[in-house]
């Protein structure tokens, strides 16, 4: 396969782009000393890389009701039910997030409920029924870092990304 590096422009437009993912291509055109359509073209050679994942509003989950965020170390009984375990937590709309780990925990979740009550139900009623042998839950009092990865202190050489199209040699 070939790879591709970002170069400095990419690099500008990720960093302008993370900072407001509104701000309109003409915009970060005008930072970039570049055309519209070159930013756009960017964009979408960047998407398509799979670098950008696409956009979104992020919510304040306190702000919609969701008052308490905890993580979970889970453990399976049958890991090779682990592909259907992890099918069945897609299925569960309070866990954000979901990772094969190493380590103690087979799975480690992120999860948002309205209260502890809430979260002891998504537990017990969602979680337990999946076949599990341990959970360890750890409530998080306040995110005190929350971000994206850097762009501006990365060097330009050493991002290197895999190109998913062959190129003919």
């Amino acid at each position: 396969m070939a790879h591709r590096s970002l170069d400095r422009l990419d690099k500008k437009i990720l960093h302008l782009i993370s900072e407001d993912a509104r701000i309109p291509f003409l915009e970060v055109a005008r930072a970039c000393n570049v055309s519209g359509a070159a930013i756009h073209q960017r964009i979408q050679k960047l998407t398509n890389l799979g670098v950008i994942k696409g956009s979104q509003f992020i919510i304040d989950p306190e702000r919609i009701g969701y008052e308490t965020c905890a993580f979970i170390g889970l453990n399976l009984k049958n890991p090779e039910k682990f592909d259907d375990v992890v099918e069945a937590l897609r299925q569960i709309p309070e866990i954000v997030e979901c990772h094969y780990t190493t380590g103690e925990y087979d799975l480690f979740l992120k999860i948002y409920a309205y209260n502890n009550h809430h979260l002891m139900s998504v537990i017990h009623d969602k979680l337990m029924p999946l076949g599990l042998s341990r959970s360890e839950s750890s409530i998080s009092y306040n995110a005190v870092i929350d971000r994206t990865l850097p762009i501006e202190g990365m060097k330009v050489d050493d991002i290197v990304l895999e190109d998913e199209e062959e190129e003919e040699e």
